[in-house]
């Protein structure tokens, strides 16, 4: 089956970095976009950054500027790299995809990762 597996969570301390990875697998055909969510208890889950297939990016107000998103397409893999982290970028981050499988290559649907913890000290 289709899975997308994240990782680089962990604690850091405020004003570090870092980066998270999102892969995809599972006879992937084509993403045609990636993203990251992240939601903080008691709180929506919220966009963070999203990149399209021909590398178009869009980040949330709050990350600008200290957040970048990317992609490695012959890879599969998403990335988000995080820099001078915030306490209030504490949150479960979510890798999203939207890609269709090898075997039908034109339908595509939405896939999410089982989230990661960043934990921003202050």
């Amino acid at each position: 089956q289709v899975q997308l597996v994240e990782s680089g969570g962990g604690l850091v301390q405020a004003g570090g970095s870092l980066r998270l990875s999102c892969t995809a697998s599972g006879g992937i055909g084509s993403i045609n976009a990636m993203g990251w969510y992240r939601q903080a208890p008691g709180k929506l889950r919220e966009l963070v950054a999203t990149i399209t297939s021909d590398g178009i990016t869009k980040y949330a107000d709050s990350v600008k500027g200290r957040f970048t998103i990317s992609r490695d397409n012959a890879e599969h893999t998403g990335y988000l790299q995080m820099n001078s982290l915030k306490p209030e970028d504490t949150a479960v981050y979510y890798c999203y995809a939207f890609l269709s499988r090898l075997l039908s290559m034109w339908d595509y649907r939405d896939y999410w990762g089982q989230g990661t913890q960043v934990t921003v000290s202050s």
